[in-house]
């Protein structure tokens, strides 16, 4: 969530950097909500000394002359600045609401390194290891080789659920599994402690990691306990620590964790969906760094370097895309793709 002392003192940057992700958001409401708490919060100020400053005067007169009448009239004048902090009170707390709704809807704040464009078009490629295997003839979409291998049902999936759930069978299932352990081995071995989250998580959890309010539809909600299912290990990992003040002594904090991951992708309806693309569940390994901010950039690029070395592992010839201002995940400030 950005920062309200940032929008106050700097609107304008504020405004440009937001353009840059094609988030043309308007400012001014959150700023006249802000001169309005601050003015509450002022009068309150000033009604609290007064208020102190009458308990001392009644004090001092109920030592010396507990029969005079100035005592009743400043009590008088105490019960009504206590009816007017309580009518504040409603008005100071609706504000602070609709301040926190609004912050909560506005995207972050893009890297100033990072490329603008308004959309995937202007992403680049920063880098590329090995050469692209080439192939003669036809080349078959994953999902049926994986039929004719008898290791994927979609089919029966769909009975057992809906559509978008696959199941792994024989050497697919033991596939995903030997990838998963590999992978947690390495990056274990790399300094990384893995961590076995729950996989159902509160929305404060979901919130500190920015998928709510704005991404609430896209992810599975168990009415009866209000508990989300996490979709994607970074939710529980990073909200291990939300409540944490953390020393500069304790960082960094590197974890991994293998997950299912559950999303809706309400928004891919008509899209080539077949196979294992846009799966309402899936298995993840997630890295997650907890970092100073002075070593982000740096530790960024190294976590970026823990992932390739699990491609170059697997003689997997990959690209490294850097997205564009303009299509940044609403938390990024700067993001790798990793194009296998």
């Amino acid at each position: 969530m950005l920062d309200l002392k940032l929008i106050r003192e700097q609107p304008t940057w504020v405004q440009v950097q937001l353009r840059r992700r094609s988030a043309d958001l308007d400012l001014q409401p959150i700023l006249e909500l802000d001169q309005q708490i601050r003015a509450l919060e002022n009068q309150r100020s000033q009604l609290q000394a007064e208020s102190n400053s009458i308990g001392k005067q009644v004090g001092q007169l109920m030592a010396k002359e507990p029969q005079s009448s100035e005592i009743e009239i400043l009590r008088q004048r105490g019960n009504q600045i206590k009816t007017q902090l309580a009518e504040l009170e409603p008005q100071e707390r609706e504000l602070r609401a609709q301040i926190q709704a609004f912050l909560l809807l506005l995207p972050n704040l893009p890297d100033e390194i990072a490329p603008d464009g308004e959309d995937e078009t202007a992403n680049r490629e920063v880098r590329h290891w090995g050469n692209a295997y080439k192939t003669q003839g036809e080349v078959l979409p994953h999902w049926e080789i994986a039929q004719q291998l008898g290791i994927l049902d979609t089919e029966r999936s769909t009975r057992l659920a809906q559509s978008r759930f696959v199941t792994l069978l024989g050497a697919g299932a033991a596939l995903e599994r030997a990838l998963t352990q590999f992978m947690l081995d390495r990056h274990i071995a790399a300094g990384y402690v893995e961590v076995m989250p729950p996989l159902l998580v509160n929305s404060q959890a979901l919130t500190g990691t920015g998928q709510l309010p704005k991404f609430a539809q896209e992810s599975f909600h168990c009415d009866n306990d209000d508990l989300w299912l996490v979709p994607t290990a970074e939710v529980p990992v990073t909200n291990l620590y939300r409540e944490d003040i953390l020393e500069a002594g304790q960082l960094p904090i590197y974890h991994c964790a293998w997950t299912p991951c559950f999303r809706r992708e309400a928004g891919s309806y008509g899209r080539d969906v077949r196979g294992l693309i846009r799966l309402h569940q899936f298995n993840k390994v997630e890295l997650v760094k907890l970092v100073h901010p002075d070593t982000s950039a740096q530790e960024h690029e190294a976590l970026v370097g823990n992932a390739e070395a699990i491609l170059q592992a697997l003689k997997l010839p990959y690209r490294v895309i850097e997205l564009c201002t303009g299509d940044l995940g609403f938390g990024a400030a700067r993001c790798y793709d990793l194009d296998v």
